[in-house]
Formats: C-alpha cells, structure tokens, sequence
C-alpha cells in the first residue's frame, strides 16, 4: 500500500479493506458519512482522531497507518508474535 500521508493510509484501509466501511463505520460507532469524512485526505475541515484511528487498526488487525507514521519517523514496526 503506496501511500503519501496517514489520512490516505487509514482511507485505502477502510476502503480498500476486508471489512466493509459501513460495517466498520457501525463497530466503532461512527456514522459512515463521518467516517468518511475523516479519512478523506482533501478535507482539511475534518480530522481523524487518534483513538479512531486505533480503532481501525484493532479491528482490521491492520496496522498500515501506524507503519506509515514510523517509517516517516525512520523507524520500523513488529508484531510482538515474531
């Protein structure tokens, strides 16, 4: 997944995902036209919030947003199980 910031990385996640955006829209709580408001990367009104974002990742089992913000940083992720 190619991406240039971590808006566009959560927004391939949720669309571009296994789990279907309004179903995912549904298990965090978050009505589906907020939800993608939020991870739209054109929409500088709206903004995605950190614990929604974690959110996406814990039920996506996805973390591509977070590997995205420690490559930024120079740094590399794991998962504890390796």
């Amino acid at each position: 997944m190619l991406s240039d910031s971590v808006t566009k990385a959560t927004q391939d996640l949720v669309l571009e995902g296994d789990i279907a955006a309004k179903k995912l829209a549904q298990t965090i709580g978050k009505p589906y036209s907020t939800l993608l408001r939020e991870i739209n990367p054109f929409d500088s009104n709206a903004k995605l919030g950190a614990e929604t974002l974690l959110e996406i990742m814990k039920i996506t089992s996805n973390a591509a947003p977070l590997e995205y913000m420690a490559e930024e940083l120079g740094y590399k992720i794991t998962p504890n199980n390796q």
